[in-house]
């Protein structure tokens, strides 16, 4: 017989046992009310939690969302810089986002890079860039690349156009070269206000200008850190995109009445290469082939045009990716109205979209390959000139000993010629590269040490011999810099706790 473990509670002197056991009720029923009160919090953490990653995402970014993408709105300086970091945080295995420089009052230039190798250029990667919103109060073209940003990163490895773009070239996006502008525009298609930067310089008249004598200008800093970029990577392909106008302008932009003025027309040496650009873009955008008159003035043929037949310009940047920099600019003018409302942003992005990609494929017009010497050894500075093509400033090989020429179809004499090297003349046929997401490849080698060939060798106009090739720099060191500050906060963190 098992013992009685059951207590009996005494009842207290003057309590009755009809008072305790309504005491006994209440005790019963208060339990049963914390019960259900641990029950609810218990439902409503649960349901907390699963709401907790929308709630941060509504909170960090909740001026996008990742399920409705990117709205069509004009985003300040300070969101547009919290998504450049959110999308390289969220596919940082192929894009790297670093600043080229600051604007007047501060603010960050950033470039976001998308590519296999977004860190680092590789040989025989081409690299390629978009420039947008360098009159502050053009501001289509901002909306632009940041809505190509998230169409890259979204279709990269699903999207079999975009992977093949990602993988053979390296793409460089500066959605805003004058921050302090734009921040000071105004809704409006012609007003002036933001267009110039905080010292009210128009930026795109500040860049040298191989067409004027050698008096050197002071640079704005948006400019300077354009140009420092420019001499730090092997751009190939490049456009600028502005307001205004609807039309693909390309070099040259002015003249000083020389060989290149022809009938109106300031003519560059790869003229065709440029109209061959020009149409691409033209005609892949929804309506700009057609030629759309804006503000009426007479359309233009096909939606392109010549820069300086259009109106002369001094101190252009295109011209000067071209002459300087080794690398083909265009303009493109994308609006009539320089700052349109906000709702029609979405049909700009449909016209366009098919247009930028089909741009950027270009990058791979062409030759590229490397200059070595008997021994295999790249040679840096090998002048790599077409016959027929005399540049202001002859194309060089970088660092790595590489060439990119942007050439259509057909066959083209090439001469090398390097300092003590033999010079050698080849002649190549070169196909359409586009389609094939990479332009001919081929080596030229150097036959050997020659005792005196300094005369072989094409001499730089005088425009050319402020030039300072600098491919030395990449943004290796900024981003292991990036990935370290994380791993220092955690270990500070556990060594507080």
């Amino acid at each position: 017989m098992r013992p009685n473990t059951c207590r009996a509670f005494p009842v207290a002197a003057g309590q009755s046992a009809k008072s305790w056991s309504k005491e006994g009720s209440y005790s019963s029923a208060r339990h049963r009310e914390l019960k259900t009160l641990e029950l609810t919090i218990g439902r409503q953490l649960t349901l907390m939690m699963r709401l907790l990653p929308l709630c941060l995402c509504l909170w960090l970014q909740a001026w996008v969302s990742p399920c409705r993408g990117l709205e069509f709105r004009y985003h300040t300086s300070v969101e547009v810089e919290q998504y450049l970091k959110a999308v390289n945080k969220n596919h940082s295995s192929f894009t790297h986002l670093h600043s080229i420089g600051k604007s007047v009052e501060g603010r960050d230039l950033w470039v976001l890079v998308l590519g296999k190798n977004p860190t680092e250029h590789k040989t025989g990667i081409p690299e390629f860039k978009y420039v947008a919103n360098m009159h502050g109060n053009e501001v289509v073209g901002r909306v632009l690349l940041l809505h190509l940003i998230e169409l890259l990163t979204e279709g990269y490895l699903s999207d079999p156009t975009i992977t093949r773009l990602l993988n053979s070239s390296r793409v460089h996006v500066l959605p805003s070269m004058n921050p302090d502008g734009f921040e000071h525009s105004v809704p409006d298609c012609l007003n002036t206000d933001g267009r110039f930067n905080k010292h009210d310089v128009d930026l795109n008249r500040n860049f040298p200008d191989a067409f004027v004598g050698k008096e050197e200008e002071e640079r704005e800093p948006e400019v300077r850190a354009v140009m420092d970029w420019l001499s730090s990577e092997t751009f190939v392909l490049s456009a600028n995109l502005h307001g205004g106008a609807v039309a693909a302008s390309y070099p040259y932009d002015n003249s000083n009445g020389g060989s290149e003025l022809q009938k109106g027309f300031s003519i560059s040496p790869d003229d065709d290469v440029f109209v061959h650009l020009a149409k691409t873009y033209s005609f892949s955008h929804a309506l700009m082939y057609k030629g759309q008159s804006c503000h009426g003035f007479e359309p233009f043929k096909d939606g392109i045009t010549n820069g300086y037949h259009w109106y002369q310009l001094q101190g252009g940047m295109q011209d000067y990716n071209y002459v300087w920099g080794q690398c083909m600019e265009i303009t493109l003018e994308l609006s009539c109205c320089k700052f349109p409302p906000e709702s029609e942003l979405p049909k700009f992005w449909e016209d366009n979209k098919a247009a930028l990609l089909a741009y950027m494929q270009q990058v791979h017009l062409g030759v590229k390959g490397q200059v070595l010497d008997s021994d295999g050894t790249p040679v840096q500075n090998a002048l790599v000139e077409v016959e027929g093509r005399r540049n202001l400033c002859p194309f060089r090989t970088d660092r790595n000993g590489e060439y990119y020429r942007l050439l259509l179809p057909g066959n083209y004499t090439f001469k090398v010629t390097a300092p003590g090297q033999e010079p050698i003349t080849e002649t190549l046929s070169i196909p359409y590269g586009p389609e094939k997401y990479s332009a001919l490849t081929h080596n030229f080698v150097l036959r050997g040490n020659s005792a005196n060939r300094e005369s072989d060798v094409t001499q730089p106009t005088e425009s050319c011999t402020s030039i300072v090739w600098n491919n030395t720099y990449n943004h290796s060191a900024a981003l292991l810099a990036s990935q370290f500050l994380p791993l220092l906060a955690l270990m500070l963190c556990s060594l507080l706790q």
